[in-house]
């Protein structure tokens, strides 16, 4: 039986990296892209690439400016495009290594922000969207890292509206309240599992 690839996306600050620990305290192996995407920009090799691209200034005590790279990429479309082109084949071939380390697992959850930009949703069985009001997005993120208001607008300008992505996604999960969003996690596991049955 081959492993089922579960993609679960969702805006900034609507809740994917909570909603992916509760599917893994139900015992599915979570591949959190954005976490991987770092520590492989981090390497020396994609740094040399990154320099070629964007110079030398986005590289500081050998490793990545990220403040100096997010100034750039986000407010040009072309600049974060040039930006993925590098990252995503290197973090597609880390997660199919990955994922022959799971070949067990009736499913996987590959939790990533630009699942549907990247076409990363045309590898995934099943895709799960994680939405949750765009004030409460921007008030999470402000706690989570002091952005400002129009930094996280920017973001969210950037990425797909939550009705865009949920045309295409096999499950939503409304994560407004935990409780509640621990409920649908479980019923669309269940679903997920008797599917593969």
């Amino acid at each position: 039986m081959m492993t089922k690839i579960v993609g679960l996306t969702g805006g900034i600050g609507s809740g994917k990296t909570t909603v992916a620990k509760m599917f893994e305290k139900l015992g599915v192996p979570i591949y959190i892209a954005d976490m991987e995407a770092k520590a492989i920009t981090d390497k020396k090799s994609t740094l040399k690439l990154i320099a070629e691209e964007f110079g030398p200034s986005v590289i500081e005590d050998g490793k990545l400016n990220r403040a100096a790279m997010a100034k750039i990429v986000f407010s040009n479309p072309e600049k974060l495009d040039l930006l993925n082109k590098i990252i995503h084949p290197l973090v597609a071939q880390h997660f199919k290594e990955w994922l022959s380390q799971h070949e067990k697992a009736i499913f996987v959850i590959k939790e990533t922000a630009i699942l549907f930009e990247t076409n990363s949703h045309l590898a995934c069985d099943y895709v799960i969207t994680v939405s949750a009001p765009v004030d409460l997005r921007v008030s999470r993120v402000k706690n989570r890292d002091n952005s400002s208001d129009e930094e996280i607008n920017n973001r969210i300008k950037n990425q797909w509206t939550d009705d865009k992505r949920i045309a295409l996604s096999d499950f939503v999960i409304e994560n407004i309240n935990l409780e509640s969003t621990s409920q649908q996690v479980s019923k669309i596991y269940n679903e997920i599992v008797n599917y593969s049955l």
